[in-house]
């Protein structure tokens, strides 16, 4: 059983997190196999529901029919998923280039609760993927049950993005007209690049390029500064000399483009196939909102049509009821698609202010495209503020001045386990907390699978309502058992 000085010295003396602490455990997160198999389902869902979203989006946008043979037109999709875009990064999430495109790399987040597991997002620009390989391979000598300690985490990674890679003899073209000269290795390069706004993720992407490079694979970790554009591609500088990149890992939230120098030449290079790009540009597959379409009427027999019954069975049992908040007028028979008061139906939003406290078992939440929409910034539980404050959350959820959408979430409790975490002087505590899990699949262009790489526990304090990482949390990886 590790210690809390080994643990402290392999976490710390590899600053996988810029700045950032955490508590210890001695021992991994123990998950039963029945858990384990249906995180494998989750993982599955969550890639079909990525590639029937694309398709919900595109026919929204083009106006199109929903259904194969009929069905209405739901305009109403693409404009929500647009609302407050720059035109430049809309018309590239609707172009050739980017079309059928979704993320390689994925991580829902999911509360353990008394009744399985909530998905509380889908995040298609996720951090801790080097973080939870490092802690993997910390842990994996002695407990094998560990899930990914055989050091898949790092290999899948790789894979994703590899599989974005131009055939070699495509590559080898393309250098020989760029006067190139002798024809490049088959293996491509692979270019991470993390903002300045992202920069507390920096050194694990950089732990991860260093082990990739280690294992003979050409991947750097650089800044969008350090993007060089030319007429046939993307350059970084590597050792002293520009090297033209194949494929770009893009860790920087889309909303912070204007403060991404090198922003323009990436969309050129990636709409004229000199570079492959992961995750997507496309905007509307970073949105909150994304979950409410999952349970709202009018896209339900959607769904059914395309998502296999098997995922979007996983999917509606996973996800929470999700409504999109915004201020319309309703004619007089409308109610709104929201929650009940007082076992009534509302017609308008401010009604929630008041709902019993039972009934504010409710969450707001800034969609996305925002500052504030990561990292539970936004985040308000209704059961846990004031009337005055909840009502103050709700009526800026909607303020037409507001570009930014909110959704409305019901909040499922997690349930408090007991677990051995380290105090600061190196004694054992049975600590009373909630857990989230983040796993992290992959999956390769084309590929209807999405493989499970490794499973990230955050442990809170029990009287923490919203879970995130903080340094009273304890971060640690998951074993079968």
């Amino acid at each position: 059983m590790p210690s809390l000085e080994s643990l402290r010295d392999a976490s710390y003396s590899q600053s996988l997190f810029e700045d950032k602490t955490w508590r210890h455990s001695p021992v991994p997160l123990p998950l039963s196999s029945a858990q384990i198999e249906e995180i494998h389902r989750i993982g599955a869902a969550c890639l079909a529901f990525y590639h029937a979203q694309e398709l919900l989006y595109q026919r929204s946008a083009q106006r199109k029919r929903l259904l194969r043979n009929g069905g209405d037109e739901a305009p109403w999709v693409a404009e929500y998923l647009d609302r407050g875009k720059p035109e430049g990064l809309v018309a590239h999430g609707r172009s050739r280039a980017a079309k059928g495109q979704v993320p390689l790399v994925l991580r829902p987040d999911l509360l353990l609760t008394d009744d399985g597991f909530t998905m509380t997002e889908m995040d298609s620009v996720p951090g801790g993927v080097g973080l939870a390989a490092f802690l993997n391979r910390l842990y994996a000598p002695e407990f094998p049950g560990v899930v990914g300690g055989d050091g898949r985490q790092i290999h899948l990674f790789h894979q994703a993005l590899r599989s974005l890679a131009p055939p070699a003899s495509k590559t080898a073209a393309r250098d020989d007209e760029a006067g190139a000269g002798e024809a490049r290795a088959q293996e491509p390069r692979i270019a991470i690049v993390v903002s300045a706004e992202a920069s507390t993720y920096r050194p694990e992407f950089e732990w991860l390029a260093s082990e990739l490079r280690a294992q003979g694979h050409p991947v750097f970790c650089v800044a969008p500064e350090d993007i060089l554009a030319s007429g046939n591609g993307i350059y970084i500088p590597v050792n002293g000399a520009p090297e033209r990149i194949d494929v770009l890992y893009r860790f920087f939230e889309l909303f912070d483009l204007g403060n991404v120098r090198g922003a323009d030449a990436i969309f050129d290079a990636v709409e004229a196939g000199h570079v492959a790009i992961t995750p997507p540009m496309k905007a509307f597959q970073e949105e909150k909102l994304n979950l409410a379409l999952v349970h709202h009427p009018a896209l339900a027999d959607f769904w059914r049509e395309n998502l296999p019954a098997c995922h979007l069975e996983t999917i509606r049992r996973t996800v929470p009821r999700t409504w999109i908040m915004e201020d319309v007028a309703l004619p007089p028979v409308a109610v709104l698609h929201a929650p009940f008061v007082n076992n009534r139906p509302i017609r308008a939003w401010g009604e929630l202010a008041n709902a019993a406290q039972k009934e504010r078992n409710l969450i707001i939440k800034a969609s996305g495209f925002h500052e504030t929409a990561w990292g539970a910034r936004s985040v308000v539980l209704g059961s846990d503020v004031s009337r005055e404050e909840w009502l103050a959350a709700i009526e800026d959820a909607i303020d037409g001045d507001n570009e930014t959408l909110h959704v409305l979430q019901d909040y499922h409790k997690p349930r408090r386990i007991t677990h051995p975490v380290f105090r600061a002087d190196g004694t054992l505590e049975n600590m009373e907390g909630r857990v989230r899990l983040c796993p992290y699949y992959f999956a390769q262009r084309g590929s209807s699978s999405a493989e499970l790489g490794a499973i990230l526990a955050t442990i809170c304090p029990a009287d923490k309502k919203i879970i995130h990482g903080m340094k009273d949390a304890a971060m640690l990886p998951c074993m079968e058992v």
